[in-house]
């Protein structure tokens, strides 16, 4: 789809009090205010200081937005009225369409880009935390993807306005921002609205496989998602691999039908599974390095439909996970030659499918440290610690370009894709701030010095 240009630069971000009860205390024209007690050589005049101010000024309509999102959530592949709500909360800005229900938004002009990446899709669950803008229509934001949007919008939104007032030529001295000099306006800022998060085939490795990043020269790409393995105020900033990759497989096992009497008669394999289902454990502990994490679950088994009958098959769904990719392809073949072996030894033939899905999640080193260093130099906790068997397509982005991933700390007693989960409101600035950190980071300080050209 041919992309809409519209310049930021002069204009008025759009307001989102289109719903007027929530959002009237919106000022679009907002520039940071300075305290009683600065001097005029005081203010702050800085880029990054200004983009500080100009978020915090966006937080209070982000966390409105953030309920209008989670009272209305729509599943994988059915986006489309969340990625219209979030455009309208955008800057008006260049627009083009990806991943059929998603969107990349440009926010500033040509040049090298700092992208940062927004969910779109809720979870197939049926709401239970009991607030007044809880989901009703059988879907809900269970992961946290209103939150990660609503702050996205906050983070895009601050971006406009600053490349606004750094555009303004007749910004009177008295505002505090006679010292910012050209080279020091933000960097492009590319607003990645992902669908098909939580659902195959992933949203991710679709927009990276429209090339639109190649094309609009998106250098690094930036996420955040809440955690509450986490402590609340915490924030995950840990540089290598922190998700693992995430592969399905299925394992049909083939033996010979029979009576239950007669065992002997027939090859049973319900007891050849059974003993797959122990044996792959040992990959783990006696086949794997030890000092790589590797998961290897089954989740789904299923053989017959009578009790007194042997079935002539068996089939089990699972998967493997592990945080290394030198050794994922290895744990494939481990797996697949032992299930053949397994069901050769008690006379039945195996079939073993494994489907590739997520890659290991690998957070660019210098990104995180970095950022780091900016959370914590504006007062933030951070870790460099966590890391997990979970998976998330966000490591698509990691295949093309340096990317970060950070958790933010949740204070709630249900874990992800609950039906009870909420993040408190509050949850929005920090990933903003998160995120912000980020965006600086990847900027590489005068908004130009980007890192190489993806996929180079």
């Amino acid at each position: 789809m041919t992309p809409k240009n519209h310049s930021t630069a002069n204009r008025a971000l759009p307001h989102l009090d289109k719903h007027p009860d929530q959002l009237s205390d919106h000022r679009p024209d907002h520039r940071p205010d300075l305290r009683p007690d600065q001097r005029a050589d005081q203010r702050p005049a800085h880029r990054d200081v200004l983009l500080r101010e100009a978020l915090r000024a966006e937080l209070p309509v982000a966390r409105r937005l953030r309920r209008e999102l989670h009272a209305d959530p729509r599943l994988s592949g059915e986006e489309g009225p969340t990625l219209e709500r979030v455009l309208a909360a955008l800057p008006d800005s260049r627009v083009e369409r990806v991943a059929g229900t998603g969107a990349l938004v440009r926010i500033g002009g040509p040049g090298p880009a700092v992208g940062v990446r927004g969910e779109l899709d809720a979870l197939p669950l049926t709401e239970r935390t009991g607030v007044p803008w809880a989901s009703a229509n059988g879907a809900m934001h269970a992961c946290g993807h209103d939150v990660h949007l609503a702050a996205v919008v906050a983070l895009a939104r601050a971006v406009a306005r600053v490349t606004a007032i750094l555009d303004t030529r007749d910004t009177p001295p008295e505002a505090g921002y006679e010292s910012v000099t050209g080279h020091e306006r933000p960097a492009p800022l590319m607003v990645v609205l992902q669908p098909r998060e939580e659902s195959h085939p992933s949203g991710a490795a679709d927009v990276v496989g429209s090339g639109a990043l190649t094309r609009n020269d998106v250098r690094a790409m930036i996420g955040a998602h809440v955690q509450p393995v986490l402590d609340a105020g915490v924030i995950a900033c840990t540089p290598g691999a922190v998700n693992a990759s995430a592969d399905e497989f299925q394992v049909t096992l083939k033996g010979v039908d029979g009576h239950a009497a007669y065992p002997h008669l027939a090859r049973d394999p319900v007891v050849a599974m059974a003993q797959v289902i122990v044996a792959a454990q040992q990959l783990v502990s006696r086949v794997a390095d030890p000092m790589v994490p590797t998961v290897v679950t089954f989740g789904s088994v299923h053989a017959g439909t009578a009790p007194n009958a042997i079935p002539g098959e068996a089939v089990a769904r699972g998967t493997l996970r592990t945080l290394s990719p030198s050794w994922r392809e290895t744990l494939h073949a481990q797996f697949a030659a032992l299930v053949e072996d397994v069901a050769r030894a008690h006379g039945c033939a195996a079939e073993v499918q494994v489907f590739p899905g997520e890659p290991v999640l690998v957070n660019d080193a210098a990104l995180a440290v970095r950022t780091g260093e900016l959370l914590r130099a504006n007062g933030r906790t951070v870790s460099d610690e966590l890391r997990s068997c979970g998976g998330d397509d966000f490591a698509q982005y990691g295949e093309l370009m340096p990317s970060l991933m950070m958790f933010v700390g949740v204070d709630t007693p249900a874990g992800l894709h609950s039906p009870d989960f909420l993040p408190d409101d509050a949850v929005v600035d920090e990933v903003a701030e998160s995120l912000l950190a980020g965006y600086l980071a990847a900027s590489a300080g005068d908004g130009a010095r980007l890192s190489a050209p993806p996929g180079t």
